[in-house]
């Protein structure tokens, strides 16, 4: 079980180091010409807008869910951490010990412009897509699957990346080869396809289903494809818990889709600000996040 005894970091809390990103969870900070620290914050975004409510302890599981399985699937690609230490990177003792847990030094890389998105089952906007057409980013689909399905083979569904206040959009496959190339492109979708496989794998002898998720990836001096930002996390993957997964209607999960089905009952257009989160909804989320770290790191 994830410590929640420091408040809810929802706001940069170093001020040894130059807060160069503010994304919806992490904030990265300059350290040096080659390494920068990420910090997975509280903050919880949905439909990419940024929840003025917090989730304490979420940067914490974020952060050592990221770290297991960065460890777990380095045999297939190299990630973005560095050797350099925490206490090299932070000199400060008080703020060192107020994010040491959910802090990471990693290699400065060329991050690409897109979300590698790899679905195993259909739901979400996928879901949404299917019932327009049949189809999900152009890949052709079985006629007649249901809500919650697992899919024939895991497949490869790209997305932009929005800046923060803007939505993530959907692409085919070809649009990634115009914006990174035909052999890039290739060898992401394969890279991302093959760490799904063998995450989901992993996860379901643990009881959980991962449904999809996203990968982000980046190059390194020598051109060489890297893993970076979060991976495989409650926040960027959808988990269900295989003891209550039924094809036919949105499961129960270990993410945030819980807040999302929250938000889905308000009267909200999905737009800046995001509404204030409810006590229930907090402790519930909390609850959701670190059952899926126990079930996975144990």
């Amino acid at each position: 079980m994830i410590s929640m005894s420091n408040p809810p970091t929802a706001t940069p809390v170093l001020k040894s180091l130059e807060l160069v990103h503010q994304g919806k969870v992490r904030d990265n900070y300059n350290i040096d010409a080659d390494h920068m620290l990420i910090v997975a914050t509280d903050r919880i975004s949905a439909f990419d807008v940024i929840m003025p409510t917090p989730i304490p302890g979420k940067g914490k599981i974020l952060t050592a869910v990221t770290h297991f399985w960065l460890n777990k699937l380095r045999h297939i690609i190299p990630n973005h951490e560095s050797e350099m230490s925490l206490e090299q990177a932070i000199t400060d003792p008080s703020e060192l010990a107020a994010v040491k847990d959910q802090a990471m030094v990693v290699k400065k890389l060329r991050p690409l412009p897109i979300e590698a998105i790899v679905r195993g089952y259909i739901i979400g906007s996928g879901w949404k897509d299917y019932q327009k057409n049949g189809a999900i980013c152009g890949i052709e689909l079985p006629a007649d699957l249901k809500m919650a399905d697992k899919l024939p083979a895991a497949i490869y569904t790209p997305s932009t990346k929005a800046d923060v206040g803007g939505h993530d959009e959907n692409i085919n496959y070809q649009s990634t080869v115009k914006l990174i190339g035909e052999e890039l492109a290739a060898q992401v979708r394969d890279t991302s396809i093959r760490l799904y496989q063998e995450a989901a794998d992993y996860a379901l002898q643990r009881g959980i289903i991962i449904a999809d998720t996203k990968f982000e990836f980046g190059l390194d001096d020598n051109d060489q494809l890297v893993l970076i930002d979060e991976v495989l996390t409650p926040d960027s993957s959808r988990f269900w818990p295989v003891d209550s997964y039924q094809p036919g209607s949105s499961p129960e999960s270990f993410d945030k889709q819980f807040v999302r089905d929250y938000l889905e009952t308000l009267d909200w257009d999905k737009n800046p600000p995001g509404p204030e989160l409810p006590v229930e909804i907090i402790e519930k989320t909390t609850e959701k996040y670190n059952e899926a770290l126990q079930r996975l790191i144990r």
